[in-house]
């Protein structure tokens, strides 16, 4: 199993956070200050993946405004800053995008990054978001389905155009961009586990997510790897010995608990896990270098990143 980040990095989830500090804040609209320091450094301490989320509109209602950032622009301005970390989207809302600018914009920034792009995708879970973009909420399915048959064709040959004299350019860093499900968006598992490269999934502890993964593994073609990835919320606390205290979509522990709560994931089917320091009561920097030096030694996989088809 290996290890990623999931933005935003900050501490926006926890007592005390931003609006305790007395800095500017909105519950849900994360500070971006330091953003650029701390991608570096988990590049630097050798994190797997940087993952981010796409959230074209912010809803009050569900307080949460992702990173904020276009995942594209920031993407792009990720790839320039970072060397060797993954970049990873979970994820775009395909719907809502065209697919030929979905193409264009992915396969820029697998070029500028070296081919260190992923594209999570979706179909979208906020209804409130499809009016205003003049899209019909009820044939999302249908409209995904439609969005990743463009993407990989114009991806495997971009002549494949209705008029074609027009491609779209550039083409991928390699013959393709790893496609992952960020849920399974309308869709039957057969159908992911048949179309995609890999499937992200909520995070649930171990002992719930064996059935999960048990039946991602036996839906993939024979033959094939197909990665089962998860995110999980982390409020890492100062005592390394702390015990394990269930919070929404993950844990507050002390170290010694997540590398035993992780190993217990890897156990279960989980090829990588994006952690997520929002609900953190250690700063971000903390948190990180201390994951980097004491658990992020167990979880070096090299071959738990979805390849293109």
């Amino acid at each position: 199993m290996s290890l990623g980040v999931e933005l935003p990095l900050d501490n926006d989830l926890a007592a005390g956070g931003s609006a305790g500090k007395g800095l500017p804040s909105t519950f849900g609209i994360p500070d971006l200050q330091g953003h650029r320091q701390r991608a570096v450094l988990a590049d630097r301490l050798g994190f797997k993946a940087l993952w981010l989320r796409d959230v074209p509109l912010w809803i009050p209602e569900f307080g949460d405004a992702g990173q904020v950032f276009d995942p594209f622009t920031y993407l792009g301005f990720l790839a320039g800053v970072t060397d060797n970390i993954l970049l990873g989207t979970a994820a775009v809302v395909l719907p809502l995008r065209h697919p030929l600018h979905v193409a264009k914009m992915a396969a820029t920034i697998d070029q500028l990054s070296g081919g260190r792009l992923i594209l999570g995708v979706a179909s979208g879970d906020r209804p409130a978001e499809y009016p205003n973009f003049g899209v019909d909420f009820e044939s999302r399915g249908e409209q995904y389905r439609t969005a990743v048959s463009t993407l990989r064709r114009l991806w495997r040959d971009s002549s494949e155009l209705p008029t074609t004299s027009m491609k779209v350019l550039p083409a991928p860093h390699g013959s393709s961009i790893p496609l992952i499900s960020v849920g399974r968006s309308q869709q039957s598992t057969e159908w992911v586990a048949e179309n995609m490269d890999g499937y992200m999934t909520y995070h649930r502890s171990a002992h719930f997510m064996k059935p999960v993964t048990d039946k991602w593994k036996h839906s993939v073609p024979d033959g094939q790897y197909k990665p089962a990835i998860t995110t999980m919320l982390v409020d890492l606390l100062e005592d390394p010995d702390a015990p394990v205290e269930p919070i929404r979509f993950g844990a507050r522990l002390g170290r010694h608990q997540l590398q035993s709560y992780l190993s217990d994931l890897e156990d279960s089917g989980v090829a990588h896990v994006a952690l997520n320091f929002r609900p953190s009561s250690q700063p971000v920097e903390e948190a990180l270098e201390e994951i980097a030096e004491y658990v992020l030694p167990a979880f070096t996989g090299d071959a738990t990143v979805p390849s293109a088809r």
